[in-house]
């Protein structure tokens, strides 16, 4: 089945479903490469507790050979061809990409699909790669960012599995077996939970055909659906969790709100454009008055980060330790107007343009288009809100943004984490 998605009057990419459940998203750009990437709708969110780890594990395992392929050969051909190659893990998804002259998009995107699909998972690469994540877990656990993120996230979710740790700790690490890998591979890494990704400057019947090829041997095989999660409810207090860094020259506060994620898809655009309003740029309303105007912190942002089960609404500010408590009680007064008064129809105008604007401009490169449809197909299994995700912004109003606010913010029940400075 060949369709192409609607509504869209820009980018039209073209979506093939297989028989064996395989979905297929082609398009041709005027750009000279072609970037192809196999997205498998599995990342730490679908591993029990006891091997919490094992997606971004397999993500090295991957590339250390197949019956075909010995370790390092599929790298070797891509980059002999100056290309580029790599691969991600994130809570919902693991990902991996190429890209490639068209000319070398064939031979590149077989070996590709190969070391993904085929796998071999020897035992003494194992027990090697066992050693790099470890290393990496350490590393992760010593910048002072990624562990501030990792203890909010623990606040964010008491349940859900956001709340660990995508590289997982390291006594689950420590007792994961190959034989584990294998079965977490062979359940997951089949045609009905991949997304493959080509886009570039090749015919799509092409680049359609060359994907069908490397999943010829792929039969669909039939595995148990994941059971369905549900969101937390909303924090109906201030949890708060401080902690002593000695590591650090100033203090972090984070302050954070349980919010939508994907399945409830259409309530996430107006947070999106409270998180550009109160600190996505120097006019935000956060920067501007704690940063710009009274000096009392050094850098402030503000995020919705959207995963498929639930969200996080999120603001981070790095600071003086004295400025910590009046700071957040600053924060939780700009909730509160959020929800007590209108955006302006101008302040939300700009910020619309510039979302359309950047969308347009950010997803040029087949890189990023990839991705982008990459993202929305593993993730909801539908492509129109890939390509349509400015419309969504415009259909904001300022009406909807209080809303909003309202529904899902609090000026007295939030997450809260902040981390001192040690006595020198």
């Amino acid at each position: 089945m060949v369709q192409a998605p609607t509504k869209s009057s820009g980018p039209t990419p073209t979506v093939h479903q297989l028989s064996n459940g395989l979905t297929i998203i082609a398009e041709q750009v005027p750009i000279d490469v072609v970037n192809f990437s196999l997205w498998v709708g599995a990342g730490s969110a679908r591993e029990a507790d006891a091997i919490n780890g094992m997606a971004h594990f397999l993500e090295h395992m991957v590339f250390k050979g197949t019956a075909q392929l010995q370790s390092g050969e599929f790298e070797r051909l891509v980059e002999q061809r100056g290309g580029a190659t790599n691969a991600a893990t994130s809570q919902d998804y693991t990902f991996y990409y190429a890209t490639v002259a068209p000319q070398d998009f064939a031979a590149v995107a077989i070996a590709q699909m190969d070391v993904v699909l085929n796998a071999s998972i020897p035992d003494a690469a194992f027990e090697r790669e066992r050693l790099v994540i470890l290393e990496e877990i350490r590393r992760a656990e010593d910048n002072p960012r990624r562990r501030i993120f990792q203890q909010a996230m623990e606040v964010a979710f008491a349940e859900l599995p956001y709340r660990r740790p995508v590289l997982g700790p390291t006594s689950v690490i420590e007792q994961l077996t190959p034989q584990q890998m294998r079965q977490f591979h062979q359940h997951w890494y089949q045609p009905q939970s991949l997304t493959a990704v080509a886009v570039g400057n090749l015919p799509v019947a092409e680049l359609i055909t060359t994907i069908e090829a490397g999943f010829s041997d792929a039969k669909q095989v039939q595995a148990a659906s994941p059971s369905r999660r549900q969101p937390e409810p909303p924090f109906c207090e201030v949890v708060r969790q401080e902690i002593v860094d000695e590591r650090l020259q100033q203090a972090r506060l984070l302050m954070l709100w349980r919010v939508p994620g994907l399945e409830q898809l259409e309530q996430t655009y107006a947070l999106d454009v409270l998180a550009k309003v109160l600190g996505q740029g120097r006019t935000s309303r956060l920067v501007q008055d704690l940063r710009e105007d009274k000096g009392w912190v050094t850098s402030i942002s503000v995020s919705n980060m959207t995963q498929v089960v639930q969200g996080v609404f999120y603001i981070s500010a790095q600071l003086p330790v004295e400025n910590l408590s009046v700071v957040e009680s600053a924060i939780a007064q700009h909730i509160a107007r959020m929800q007590n008064e209108l955006v302006t129809a101008e302040e939300l105008a700009q910020i619309q343009t510039r979302t359309a604007n950047g969308f347009v401009f950010n997803n040029e490169a087949p890189a990023n288009r990839a991705s982008l449809y990459g993202y929305y197909q593993s993730t909801v299994s539908d492509l129109a809100p890939a390509l349509n995700y400015p419309t969504a912004i415009q259909a904001v109003t300022c009406a909807s943004l209080q809303t909003a606010a309202q529904r899902y913010l609090s000026a007295t029940a939030y997450g809260v984490v902040i981390s001192k400075p040690g006595l020198a």
